[in-house]
């Protein structure tokens, strides 16, 4: 299995061969190369730009290990997003069942929770991050909306930063675990706002709300307002006001990047750029936000792709966001 290489990327070279981050990451054995390989072709069939940022920014020995979690959590989402309240429950009930007894076991039949497991027992990954992030997406299934922004700060807690975590446990890290997790709660803040205002469209479509009401009632702003898509003050200063929220916790979080190895640090510039990237195109698109789905553009991603790995083990901020943020 040959290298890949990035189009449109001069000088990028050849990103290692899939078979070559399996030997970094220790992975031996036939039939756990072969459940790996699963996960990866699961990742990237079923979240294409994430499977490419792992393959293109990450070292060949976490490669492997991330892209398990991945595969895993993209799984669960896959069975809590189609169908009926109800059947999506007792679909996640039953897939959390069985991820709670290959976790006591250490054995399973399914080819993605085995990927897994030889990850945690190569990695010696505590089951703090998948036990909080199968809880949080139980919480998520039931999502009653954010009264205030203690509710919101209380969803980040319980539902963004242990999904955030659980995919990046294989990650070293260069301070104290609980510096680490401050700062990746940070990073959790502001991605989740930006998913907030980017998911506006499809959230009131499927009868969610996933803005404070008190940040509505600051503003003037009624939920009609946003399920009507109207163009007005209030509603432009409400998303205006969540965005440079958003924007604030996400300059915040880039500290993170000094408490994770040089190698690793390529990806996460990356994770946080393409946020600030979906704020910029909030403040462009206003309240037409509110009228369509929103998507990233590929040619701006795979800017984005480039310049993190251009700024290699640099810690600062992305040029182009502070410009715009001035």
């Amino acid at each position: 299995m040959i290298g890949a290489r990035l189009p449109g990327a001069r000088g990028w070279g050849a990103v290692s061969s899939w078979r070559a981050c399996l030997d970094a990451a220790g992975v031996r054995g036939r039939t756990e190369r072969a459940d790996f390989s699963a996960a990866l072709r699961y990742s990237r069939r079923t979240q294409f730009a994430a499977w490419a940022s792992v393959r293109a920014l990450m070292p060949p020995r976490i490669q492997p290990h991330v892209l398990a979690a991945e595969a895993v959590a993209l799984y669960t989402d896959n069975l809590c997003d189609r169908g009926p309240a109800g059947e999506r429950r007792q679909r996640f009930e039953e897939w959390s069942g069985e991820v709670a007894a290959a976790l006591q076991t250490g054995r399973s039949e399914h080819r993605l929770l085995r990927t897994y497991l030889h990850s945690a027992e190569a990695l010696s990954l505590p089951r703090q991050w998948i036990d909080a992030y199968l809880a949080g997406t139980r919480i998520d299934l039931d999502f009653p909306g954010f009264a205030g922004e203690a509710d919101f700060q209380h969803y980040v807690d319980t539902v963004s930063l242990p999904a955030l975590m659980f995919g990046i446990a294989s990650v070293p890290r260069l301070v104290p675990e609980e510096r680490f997790l401050s700062s990746v709660r940070l990073v959790a803040q502001g991605t989740q706002r930006t998913d907030n205002l980017t998911d506006l469209f499809e959230d009131l479509r499927n009868g969610r709300l996933a803005l404070p009401v008190c940040d509505l009632d600051r503003h003037g702003v009624t939920r009609t307002d946003l399920e009507r898509g109207r163009d007005t003050p209030g509603v432009r200063a409400l998303l205006e006001a969540t965005a440079g929220n958003a924007r604030a916790s996400l300059d915040a979080g880039q500290r993170m990047l000094g408490e994770i190895p040089p190698e690793n640090r390529p990806f996460f510039r990356f994770l946080i750029d393409v946020f600030h990237q979906r704020l910029d195109d909030v403040a462009k698109q206003g309240p037409a936000l509110i009228g369509r789905r929103y998507r990233d553009t590929p040619v701006a991603c795979l800017r984005l792709l480039i310049h993190s790995h251009r700024a290699g083990a640099s810690t600062s901020p992305h040029p182009g966001h502070t410009a715009g943020r001035a």
